[in-house]
């Protein structure tokens, strides 16, 4: 498998190759990881934030839940694709014997691609989460992280071509239930005890 080019990518987002084709498994499968990994970001993030907020009210806390949120989802996207990856290279080259390099996927770039994918879906629950006057913060951050999940999702399906609705209600509804849980469990776990 080959490492798509931005050009190749963005021919595969628009759904058709160089030569006008139907993206091929392999671009569907990096197509599938993008979205993937900005969903991820943004329930991962927006969980934790909405989930501390629950427990605190204090910025400094939520904000440092948040960037430790970003830095160690980002990281292990970037690691877990990256072992997943490599695995698989090695396995081609064991099965394949001489296999061109450029034939097979890097797995650097698909570690950075994945963390790169996490991060864009992470920072806009962080941003609106920090941004938002304090009694607003989270339902505005439960808002925007639904309105980036049903984006995402629609993007998905659109570029795979499938239909729309279903993957939309999905990930909206997986979504609204992570940060429904997060916030209650913050809410529950975070009363103050002296």
């Amino acid at each position: 498998m080959s490492e798509p080019t931005g050009g190749q990518f963005l021919r595969a987002a628009a759904g058709r190759d160089a030569a006008g084709n139907a993206p091929s498994a392999e671009r569907l499968n990096w197509l599938r990881a993008a979205v993937l990994g900005a969903n991820d970001g943004v329930v991962s993030v927006a969980s934790i934030l909405v989930g501390v907020a629950g427990a605190s009210s204090d910025r400094a806390d939520i904000a440092a839940a948040g960037i430790a949120g970003l830095v160690g989802g980002g990281l292990s996207m970037a690691l877990g694709e990256y072992v997943s990856v490599s695995s698989a290279k090695d396995s081609q080259l064991a099965a394949a014997g001489e296999v061109a390099e450029e034939d097979i996927a890097n797995p650097w770039h698909a570690g950075i691609a994945s963390a790169a994918a996490f991060l864009a879906g992470a920072i806009l629950p962080f941003v609106v989460m920090l941004a938002s006057p304090i009694q607003w913060n989270v339902p505005l951050t439960i808002l925007a992280a639904l309105l980036a999940l049903a984006l995402t999702g629609a993007l998905g399906a659109r570029l795979g071509h499938a239909p729309v609705r279903r993957p939309v209600v999905r990930v909206v509804i997986g979504g609204a239930l992570a940060l429904g849980i997060t916030f209650g469990v913050g809410a529950l776990f975070g009363v103050a005890v002296a």
